[in-house]
Protein backbone atom coordinates (compact mmCIF):
# COMPACT_ATOMS: atom_id res chain seq x y z
CA UNK A 1 0.00 0.00 0.00
CA UNK A 2 1.39 3.39 -0.99
CA UNK A 3 1.75 6.01 1.74
CA UNK A 4 -1.00 8.25 0.35
CA UNK A 5 -3.43 5.33 0.29
CA UNK A 6 -2.39 4.36 3.83
CA UNK A 7 -2.99 7.90 5.11
CA UNK A 8 -6.52 7.92 3.66
CA UNK A 9 -7.20 4.47 5.08
CA UNK A 10 -5.81 5.48 8.49
CA UNK A 11 -7.98 8.60 8.57
CA UNK A 12 -11.10 6.60 7.67
CA UNK A 13 -10.32 3.96 10.29
CA UNK A 14 -10.02 6.61 13.00
CA UNK A 15 -13.26 8.30 11.88
CA UNK A 16 -15.13 4.99 12.03
CA UNK A 17 -13.97 3.89 15.49
CA UNK A 18 -15.92 4.61 18.65
CA UNK A 19 -13.03 3.58 20.93
CA UNK A 20 -9.31 4.21 20.86
CA UNK A 21 -6.67 2.14 19.12
CA UNK A 22 -2.99 1.77 19.99
CA UNK A 23 -0.09 2.56 17.68
CA UNK A 24 0.92 -1.12 17.88
CA UNK A 25 -2.53 -2.19 16.65
CA UNK A 26 -2.35 0.29 13.77
CA UNK A 27 1.13 -0.92 12.86
CA UNK A 28 -0.15 -4.50 12.70
CA UNK A 29 -3.20 -3.47 10.72
CA UNK A 30 -1.19 -1.64 8.04
CA UNK A 31 1.87 -3.88 8.21
CA UNK A 32 4.33 -1.07 8.98
CA UNK A 33 6.48 -0.12 11.97
CA UNK A 34 5.16 1.81 14.97
CA UNK A 35 7.56 4.61 14.05
CA UNK A 36 5.95 4.82 10.59
CA UNK A 37 2.51 5.04 12.22
CA UNK A 38 3.66 7.96 14.37
CA UNK A 39 4.97 9.72 11.26
CA UNK A 40 1.64 9.11 9.52
CA UNK A 41 -0.24 10.50 12.51
CA UNK A 42 1.94 13.62 12.44
CA UNK A 43 1.04 14.04 8.75
CA UNK A 44 -2.68 13.73 9.54
CA UNK A 45 -2.35 16.30 12.33
CA UNK A 46 -0.55 18.64 9.93
CA UNK A 47 -3.58 18.29 7.64
CA UNK A 48 -5.82 19.44 10.55
CA UNK A 49 -7.08 15.98 11.55
CA UNK A 50 -7.11 16.18 15.38
CA UNK A 51 -5.72 12.80 16.47
CA UNK A 52 -5.34 12.71 20.26
CA UNK A 53 -4.48 10.12 22.89
CA UNK A 54 -7.07 9.17 25.52
CA UNK A 55 -6.26 7.34 28.74
CA UNK A 56 -8.17 4.60 30.48
CA UNK A 57 -10.41 1.77 29.37
CA UNK A 58 -11.30 2.04 25.73
CA UNK A 59 -8.64 4.71 25.32
CA UNK A 60 -5.84 4.98 22.80
CA UNK A 61 -5.55 7.04 19.64
CA UNK A 62 -8.84 8.66 18.65
CA UNK A 63 -10.20 11.64 16.76
CA UNK A 64 -11.00 14.57 19.00
CA UNK A 65 -14.77 14.62 19.59
CA UNK A 66 -14.80 18.32 18.64
CA UNK A 67 -13.48 17.55 15.13
CA UNK A 68 -16.86 18.39 13.65
CA UNK A 69 -19.54 20.63 15.08
CA UNK A 70 -23.30 20.68 14.56
CA UNK A 71 -24.62 23.43 12.24
CA UNK A 72 -24.47 26.91 13.77
CA UNK A 73 -26.85 29.55 12.46
CA UNK A 74 -25.16 32.96 12.27
CA UNK A 75 -26.83 35.98 10.82
CA UNK A 76 -24.90 37.34 7.85
CA UNK A 77 -23.81 40.36 9.88
CA UNK A 78 -22.64 38.19 12.80
CA UNK A 79 -20.56 36.14 10.39
CA UNK A 80 -19.12 39.29 8.79
CA UNK A 81 -18.01 40.61 12.18
CA UNK A 82 -16.47 37.25 13.11
CA UNK A 83 -14.53 37.17 9.85
CA UNK A 84 -13.30 40.74 10.25
CA UNK A 85 -12.19 40.18 13.84
CA UNK A 86 -10.60 36.87 12.89
CA UNK A 87 -8.59 38.53 10.11
CA UNK A 88 -7.27 41.08 12.61
CA UNK A 89 -6.12 38.33 14.99
CA UNK A 90 -4.55 36.49 12.06
CA UNK A 91 -2.54 39.57 11.06
CA UNK A 92 -1.52 40.26 14.65
CA UNK A 93 0.44 36.98 14.62
CA UNK A 94 0.35 36.88 18.40
CA UNK A 95 -1.21 33.44 18.57
CA UNK A 96 0.62 30.20 17.94
CA UNK A 97 -2.55 28.81 16.33
CA UNK A 98 -2.80 31.40 13.54
CA UNK A 99 -2.99 28.76 10.76
CA UNK A 100 -5.98 27.06 12.39
CA UNK A 101 -7.65 30.45 12.81
CA UNK A 102 -7.05 31.27 9.15
CA UNK A 103 -8.64 27.99 8.05
CA UNK A 104 -11.69 28.60 10.26
CA UNK A 105 -12.14 32.18 9.06
CA UNK A 106 -11.82 31.08 5.42
CA UNK A 107 -14.67 28.59 5.94
CA UNK A 108 -16.95 31.21 7.51
CA UNK A 109 -16.15 33.76 4.81
CA UNK A 110 -16.79 31.24 2.03
CA UNK A 111 -20.28 30.63 3.43
CA UNK A 112 -21.22 34.33 3.27
CA UNK A 113 -23.41 35.62 0.46
CA UNK A 114 -21.68 37.92 -2.03
CA UNK A 115 -23.15 41.08 -0.47
CA UNK A 116 -21.78 40.20 2.97
CA UNK A 117 -18.41 39.28 1.51
CA UNK A 118 -18.26 42.79 0.07
CA UNK A 119 -19.19 44.14 3.50
CA UNK A 120 -16.30 42.19 5.06
CA UNK A 121 -13.91 43.73 2.51
CA UNK A 122 -15.24 47.20 3.33
CA UNK A 123 -14.90 46.65 7.08
CA UNK A 124 -11.33 45.40 6.66
CA UNK A 125 -10.40 48.56 4.73
CA UNK A 126 -11.53 50.67 7.68
CA UNK A 127 -9.38 48.79 10.24
CA UNK A 128 -5.80 49.78 11.02
CA UNK A 129 -3.34 47.32 12.52
CA UNK A 130 -1.14 49.27 14.94
CA UNK A 131 1.64 47.71 16.97
CA UNK A 132 1.56 44.42 15.08
CA UNK A 133 4.62 42.46 16.19
CA UNK A 134 7.19 41.58 13.55
CA UNK A 135 8.69 38.79 15.66
CA UNK A 136 7.07 35.48 14.87
CA UNK A 137 8.20 31.86 15.29
CA UNK A 138 8.68 29.47 12.40
CA UNK A 139 5.49 27.73 11.15
CA UNK A 140 6.74 24.35 12.42
CA UNK A 141 7.21 25.83 15.91
CA UNK A 142 3.72 27.34 15.86
CA UNK A 143 2.21 24.02 14.82
CA UNK A 144 4.00 22.12 17.59
CA UNK A 145 3.07 24.70 20.24
CA UNK A 146 -0.58 24.63 19.15
CA UNK A 147 -0.74 20.86 19.31
CA UNK A 148 0.97 20.70 22.72
CA UNK A 149 -1.39 23.35 24.10
CA UNK A 150 -4.55 21.73 22.74
CA UNK A 151 -3.60 18.20 23.80
CA UNK A 152 -1.84 19.21 27.04
CA UNK A 153 1.10 17.14 25.81
CA UNK A 154 4.71 17.61 26.93
CA UNK A 155 6.91 19.39 24.41
CA UNK A 156 10.66 19.68 23.99
CA UNK A 157 11.80 23.16 22.99
CA UNK A 158 15.10 24.71 21.98
CA UNK A 159 15.07 28.21 23.45
CA UNK A 160 17.27 31.22 22.70
CA UNK A 161 17.37 32.87 26.12
CA UNK A 162 19.44 35.65 27.63
CA UNK A 163 22.15 33.15 28.62
CA UNK A 164 22.29 31.33 25.32
CA UNK A 165 20.51 28.41 23.71
CA UNK A 166 19.07 25.72 25.98
CA UNK A 167 16.85 22.68 25.54
CA UNK A 168 13.92 22.08 27.89
CA UNK A 169 10.98 19.74 28.28
CA UNK A 170 7.86 21.58 29.39
CA UNK A 171 4.08 21.45 29.57
CA UNK A 172 2.21 24.59 28.50
CA UNK A 173 -0.16 25.85 31.19
CA UNK A 174 -1.16 29.25 29.84
CA UNK A 175 -0.77 31.37 26.69
CA UNK A 176 -0.55 35.12 27.33
CA UNK A 177 -0.86 37.50 24.38
CA UNK A 178 0.63 40.91 25.04
CA UNK A 179 0.57 43.77 22.56
CA UNK A 180 3.93 42.96 20.97
CA UNK A 181 4.75 39.42 22.04
CA UNK A 182 3.28 36.12 23.18
CA UNK A 183 4.31 34.51 26.46
CA UNK A 184 4.00 30.85 27.38
CA UNK A 185 3.62 30.03 31.06
CA UNK A 186 4.94 26.48 31.38
CA UNK A 187 5.86 23.84 33.91
CA UNK A 188 9.48 22.82 33.41
CA UNK A 189 9.35 19.03 33.61
CA UNK A 190 13.14 18.74 33.92
CA UNK A 191 13.35 20.96 37.00
CA UNK A 192 9.76 20.64 38.31
CA UNK A 193 9.39 24.41 38.36
CA UNK A 194 7.32 27.12 36.66
CA UNK A 195 8.96 28.88 33.71
CA UNK A 196 7.93 31.57 31.25
CA UNK A 197 9.09 31.66 27.63
CA UNK A 198 8.68 34.17 24.79
CA UNK A 199 7.16 32.44 21.80
CA UNK A 200 9.37 34.13 19.20
CA UNK A 201 12.54 32.95 21.01
CA UNK A 202 11.68 29.26 20.51
CA UNK A 203 13.97 28.02 17.74
CA UNK A 204 12.64 24.45 17.56
CA UNK A 205 9.80 22.53 19.17
CA UNK A 206 8.78 18.88 19.14
CA UNK A 207 5.76 17.34 20.83
CA UNK A 208 6.70 14.29 22.88
CA UNK A 209 4.66 11.26 21.93
CA UNK A 210 3.21 9.67 25.04
CA UNK A 211 3.28 5.88 24.76
CA UNK A 212 -0.06 4.15 25.46
CA UNK A 213 -0.48 3.25 29.11
CA UNK A 214 -2.34 0.31 30.72
CA UNK A 215 -5.71 -0.37 29.14
CA UNK A 216 -4.86 1.55 25.98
Amino acid sequence: MRRTERLFALAELLRARRTGVTADELADRFEVSVRTIYRDLDSLRAAALPVVGERGRGGGLVLDSSYTLPPVNFTAREAAILVTAGRWLERARLMPFVDTLRAAVDKVQAALPAARQREVARLERTLAYVGVPVRSPAPAVRAAIERAWLEQAPIRIVYDGARGRTERTVRIEQVIMERTTTLLNCHDLDKDAPRQFQLHRIARAEVIETPPGPGR
